[in-house]
C-alpha cells in the first residue's frame, strides 16, 4: 500500500476536514521549519471528505510543491482512518502526524527529530498547555486520559494527542495491525518501542470551528475504552452479582418478617422501585455487552478502513 519508490527521512501526516481557512498558514509555518532542517522530508493531506473548497487548496499545493503528496479519501470516514491512509502511504523514515489547525505547532519539530536522532524510535509530544479550550474540555480530557489508564493494561501516555514522531520500524509494526475500528492513542502506545517525550504548549485553533463537539468525544471516549478495556464488562459482572447477594439479603428479610410478623400485604412502593432499579441494572449490562458486540460485528465485516478517491504523488497528477 505504501509507495517506497524513494524514502525520505521525515513524512508529516495530516488529516483534514474542512480545512480551507488553515491551509495557507499550515503551509507557510511548515515549509518555514522543515527547509530549517538538514533533512528530506514530505507532507501527506488527507482530505477526509470535506464539504468545503479544502481539497482544491491541497491539489493548489501539490501542483506547487510536490513534497505535498494529496489523497482524496472517498468521503468522510473520520480522523482515525485518515491518519490510518496517512501513515500507510508514509515513505520517511519516521513520520509525525499533525493537526491541520495549528493547535500543534509546527516549530515542535525539530525537538521531535531531535529526540529520534538521539535514538528513540517514538517521541510523544506532551501538552504542558491547552490554549483556547473551555474549562470543561480540559477537565474532562485530564479525567479521560488518567480513567482509562486505570482500565487499560497499556500505558496511554497523559495529555499527548496524535502529535508526536513514529520511526520506522514502530510504523511498520502499526501498519499491520488488523482492526478497523481504531483508536490510534492506543495503538501508538501498544506497540511499545523505545520512547521519549517533549513538552510544549498548544497554541489556540488558528482559524474556523472544530467539529469536535462533546456528543463525539463522548464516542471517542467510548471508543478508547472498549478498544483497550475489557473492565467495564467485568463491572457488569460485579454489579449483578452485587444486585443478585442484595436481592437474596432482601429476600431472606421478607420471609423472616413474615414468619413472625405476618404480611400486611404492603410494599407497592418499594417493589416498584426494586422492579425498576432491577431493569434499569439490565440495560445497562446489555448496554456494555452491546458496544463490544458492536466492535465484534464490524471487525468480522472486514471492510477496509478507508478508500481512495484519488491521489496526487511524486510524479502523478
Amino acid at each position: 500500500m505504501t509507495n517506497i519508490s524513494s524514502v525520505v527521512d521525515v513524512s508529516i501526516v495530516i488529516p483534514c476536514h474542512n480545512e480551507t481557512s488553515v491551509i495557507s498558514a499550515l503551509h507557510s509555518r511548515l515549509c518555514a521549519t522543515m527547509d530549517r532542517m538538514d533533512i528530506s522530508w514530505e507532507c501527506i493531506l488527507i482530505d477526509d471528505g470535506s464539504t468545503d473548497a479544502t481539497i482544491d487548496e491541497l491539489v493548489k499545493l501539490h501542483e506547487a510543491d510536490e513534497r505535498f503528496v494529496v489523497l482524496q479519501l472517498s468521503r468522510n470516514f473520520g480522523k482515525e482512518a485518515a491518519l490510518t491512509a496517512g501513515l500507510d502511504f508514509a515513505r520517511g523514515r519516521a513520520a509525525i502526524p499533525l493537526d491541520a489547525d495549528l493547535q500543534d505547532p509546527p516549530e515542535v519539530i525539530p525537538e521531535l527529530v531531535s529526540k529520534w536522532q538521539q535514538g528513540y524510535e517514538i517521541v510523544n509530544a506532551v501538552r504542558s498547555h491547552r490554549e483556547g479550550e473551555t474549562i470543561i474540555k480540559k477537565v474532562t480530557s485530564h479525567a479521560f486520559y488518567r480513567l482509562i489508564n486505570k482500565m487499560s493494561r497499556v500505558e496511554i501516555p497523559y495529555d499527548t494527542g496524535d502529535f508526536r514522531l513514529i520511526s520506522r520500524p514502530a510504523l511498520d509494526a502499526l501498519k499491520n495491525i488488523p482492526e478497523r475500528r481504531r483508536f490510534m492513542k492506543g495503538l501508538f502506545a501498544w506497540v511499545g518501542f523505545k520512547t521519549t517525550t517533549v513538552v510544549y504548549k498548544r497554541e489556540p485553533r488558528f482559524a474556523g470551528n472544530t467539529s469536535w463537539n462533546y456528543w463525539k468525544l463522548w464516542n471517542f471516549a467510548l471508543e478508547g475504552i472498549t478498544s483497550f478495556s475489557q473492565v467495564p464488562l467485568q463491572l457488569a459482572t460485579y454489579f449483578g452479582f452485587a444486585v443478585a447477594f442484595g436481592a437474596f439479603v432482601y429476600g431472606l428479610w421478607i420471609i423472616s418478617r413474615t414468619i413472625f410478623f405476618g404480611n400486611a400485604v404492603n410494599g407497592y412502593p418499594s417493589m416498584m422501585v426494586t422492579m425498576l432499579f432491577l431493569g434499569g441494572a439490565q440495560l445497562m449490562a446489555i448496554g456494555v455487552i452491546g458496544e463490544y458486540i458492536a466492535r465484534i460485528h464490524d471487525e468480522t465485516k472486514a471492510r477496509p478502513i478507508y478508500i481512495i478517491r484519488q491521489s496526487w504523488q511524486q510524479g502523478n497528477v
